[in-house]
């Protein structure tokens, strides 16, 4: 039986490098690593031009090319006879190629260093595989196909949810139970601080609950900026950054206001899915995996579908959330709670609330919460609608307007997982409520 590119799949998943030969006009060989190799379809396969100037040349001279790629299950060989057709600088397949290989990258520092300068694309001839003397790996045993049925009703239960925490509580279900997956991340983009904040995680042993990343940073902020699906299928070939957050991760915080994020010991496999809601990326479905090859062409489609039914489902939260209105009069305090009293340090400088010398949040999250902190204040209302906050600070922060629903709930659960003394309590539709375990005490830094 004749040899496919569908019959290599795993080969095209950058675990083993591949190696290209070519031979001058006079026939002098010449053999280089190559950094990417990707299917194109069912005939041709494109080569990331990063090559030795003796292998550019080799392919202008004399089209006819061997290439050798490798399965990165099994060990596998095989030997393609392919001849050059044209060169790409742009467009679907050149983006598709250099967005890759600058997450990739990116790993390890060198993303302005490993520019692509063209997709090169061949004709595949014959495919023949290499006879090995030993035996080759046996490809694991993997779970079956993804389950339609699971997928449909996973979506549908997605698209039941009302508030951000529940939908994102949805999402994380559903990669579980249809995929398998049990460590994700769900990030939010934040338009004012240009950054990706961590909303929502799974299965880490700390959450990550307001750790950001950069808008064009690795895998992450690639998937962000590009809208498109981006994966790592080895993580043994790229070094890992900033694996180890240091055994006080909470004092950590507090020095530097900067949340580490959550990291899975021994990932070798990532992938990054935009969260795409009528054209615009709200934000990030990040997993990964222990497993080499974890997240299958199939798996891609899946966490597309339900990444994107999870941004729907955040947008209409959020335009039924903008339109509530509170039921009666906002609540007051009679009289102060009982209990120590509640330092609270505020710092203009990037909107970083303290609480008792334990830092909790920063950005919109923290302009949010000092808002409700002076309407407390000053007239003693404990209850608050998204409408007026909205109102109160979206002039000085415009992309509040997207996303309000999900910084109260970053909010929310950083208060709740650094166990503070305050608490913010969906109330109602579109509503919250300030609960404190003493009097509050508010000062301001403006640094």
């Amino acid at each position: 039986m004749s040899l496919t590119l569908d019959d290599l799949a795993a080969c095209f998943e950058g675990v083993i490098p591949s190696i290209i030969a070519t031979a001058s006009a006079d026939g002098m060989p010449n053999i280089s690593y190559l950094s990417h190799v990707v299917r194109v379809d069912a005939d041709h396969v494109a080569l990331s031009n990063q090559f030795f100037a003796k292998t550019a040349a080799n392919v202008r001279a004399n089209p006819h090319v061997t290439l050798i790629l490798v399965d990165g299950v099994t060990g596998d060989q095989f030997l393609l006879d392919i001849g050059f057709v044209r060169s790409v600088d742009s467009g679907p397949l050149f983006e598709r190629i250099a967005l890759h290989l600058k997450a990739s990258s990116a790993q390890v520092g060198m993303a302005e260093v490993m520019r692509l300068r063209s997709a090169d694309i061949f004709r595949v001839h014959a495919i023949e595989k290499v006879p090995s003397p030993v035996e080759t790996a046996q490809a694991p045993v993997r779970r079956g196909p993804v389950s339609l049925p699971a997928l449909a009703e996973a979506v549908r239960a997605i698209e039941r949810q009302e508030e951000a925490d529940e939908t994102i509580d949805a999402l994380f279900l559903a990669i579980r139970a249809v995929l398998g997956y049990t460590h994700a991340v769900v990030l939010i983009r934040d338009g004012h601080r240009g950054s990706l904040v961590t909303t929502g995680s799974m299965g880490y042993p700390r959450s990550g609950l307001g750790s950001e990343v950069a808008g064009d940073d690795g895998l992450i902020g690639a998937a962000a900026a590009s809208g498109r699906t981006i994966k790592v299928s080895d993580m043994s070939r790229i070094r890992r950054l900033g694996e180890a957050i240091g055994l006080d991760a909470d004092a950590l915080e507090d020095r530097t206001r900067i949340v580490a994020f959550p990291r899975l010991s021994g990932a070798m496999s990532q992938i990054a899915v935009p969260m795409v809601s009528r054209g615009i990326t709200v934000g990030v479905l990040f997993a990964e995996s222990v497993e080499r090859l974890a997240f299958r062409a199939e798996d891609e489609a899946a966490l597309d579908i339900l990444a994107g039914q999870a941004a729907a489902a955040l947008a209409a939260g959020e335009r039924r959330a903008a339109t509530a209105e509170p039921a009666q009069r906002p609540a007051r305090h009679a009289e102060p709670p009982a209990g120590p009293s509640i330092r609270i340090t505020h710092h203009r400088v990037d909107d970083s609330v303290f609480i008792d010398d334990a830092y909790v949040v920063k950005g919109v999250a923290g302009a949010l919460l000092r808002q409700m902190l002076d309407w407390h204040l000053s007239d003693g209302r404990v209850e608050f609608s998204n409408r007026e906050m909205r109102l109160a600070i979206g002039g000085r922060m415009p992309d509040i307007k997207d996303n309000l629903e999900t910084r109260l709930l970053l909010l929310r659960r950083r208060l709740e997982e650094k166990q503070a003394p305050l608490r913010i309590v969906r109330s109602a539709r579109g509503r919250v409520r300030l609960e404190a375990e003493g009097a509050l005490l508010l000062t301001t830094a403006g640094e």
